[in-house]
């Protein structure tokens, strides 16, 4: 019998199962063509992710997406603080959940060879990660701007930050003044700019949110000044001090803005499982013991009776140790 003669079998020709099998190859040929023409001719992006407050799992769905389409990912490590570090073990720990090998970006990285990463943003997905939300420093604004600008396409993936997490103590969001940041001081450099601006908010009734110094890879004067940069160990203010400083700036400016007596709020490690949030007098929050970095400290303008309300939950007790956690 010529072999094209049909045969009957189960219903069906051997000759009509041979075209359809053909023809069920050449569909996922050409699907498979198909894709890989998308994933070439799709254009390459940068991610700006930000990865919250608290641990490696409070990255967005959205965010942790993005980060495993990467190619590359970078870390930001200058302007925030993880709640368990940069450690190699914390490195780990985001890297086991991401999936994706990290790159630490430290301050000479982002400001000095940002052209680095965006080259590779021309030719690949790249993945910028940040604690709280993108755009809560000016950097991240600026790397922005620089990448739009040489054509890269950006999409940024927001999260909680320091701004909006502020409102765990209490006080009204919408009833904050401008922002300020209050640096370490030194011997021969003491500015006290910010303390025209608390003025301000406390006329109009305010809050003033006061975000604390962080040096991290901060090369020393000394090292600067022979020409070799050596790296002071990493620095985070603390509530403390920031009180201190300030106090010594109202006693030299003498227009009584603000005082001993003070209220304001002092967060520590603000979105983690153990964040520490105490309100009183500035001469009270002077002497407790806030913990591990990060901290930053309110102001407290007018407030409403609801906000009283809720401030009382964070009050030191009469006779504690000045090491409770103050949280509701």
């Amino acid at each position: 019998m010529p072999p094209n003669r049909r045969i009957l079998t189960g219903g069906r020709t051997d000759t009509a199962r041979l075209r359809y099998g053909e023809l069920q190859r050449h569909r996922r040929r050409t699907e498979s063509r198909s894709k890989s023409e998308q994933t070439h001719s799709r254009k390459r992006m940068l991610f700006v992710v930000g990865l919250g407050l608290g641990d490696e799992k409070d990255i967005t769905l959205k965010g942790l997406e993005a980060v495993r389409r990467c190619d590359k990912v970078y870390m930001e490590a200058y302007t925030s603080l993880l709640s368990f570090g940069l450690s190699s073990d914390g490195l780990s720990t985001l890297e086991k959940l991401y999936g994706k090998p990290i790159t630490v970006a430290d301050r000479e990285m982002v400001e000095e060879k940002a052209d680095v990463f965006l080259s590779e943003a021309r030719e690949s997905d790249v993945a910028f990660l940040v604690v709280g939300d993108p755009f809560g420093a000016t950097t991240h604004t600026d790397l922005v701007v620089r990448a739009k600008k040489a054509g890269i396409d950006v999409r940024v993936v927001h999260n909680a930050s320091v701004m909006n997490a502020v409102g765990a103590c209490g006080l009204q969001l919408y009833r904050y003044g401008e922002t300020i940041s209050i640096p370490f001081f030194t011997e021969t450099w003491r500015p006290y700019s910010f303390y025209e601006k608390i003025k301000k908010n406390r006329d109009l009734g305010l809050h003033t949110l006061c975000l604390l110094d962080i040096r991290v890879k901060e090369p020393s004067l000394e090292s600067l000044c022979r020409g070799k940069k050596q790296y002071e160990p990493p620095r985070f203010m603390s509530i403390n001090t920031a009180i201190e400083q300030l106090l010594e700036v109202e006693e030299k400016s003498g227009e009584s803005v603000y005082g001993e007596d003070t209220e304001c709020v002092g967060l520590a490690r603000l979105g983690s499982e153990d964040q520490m949030i105490v309100a009183g007098p500035m001469k009270q929050l002077l002497n407790v013991d806030f913990g591990a970095p990060l901290h930053c400290l309110v102001i407290a303008g007018e407030t409403h009776p609801l906000e009283q309300e809720m401030l009382e939950f964070y009050r030191l007790k009469e006779g504690s140790d000045h090491k409770e956690n103050g949280t509701a």
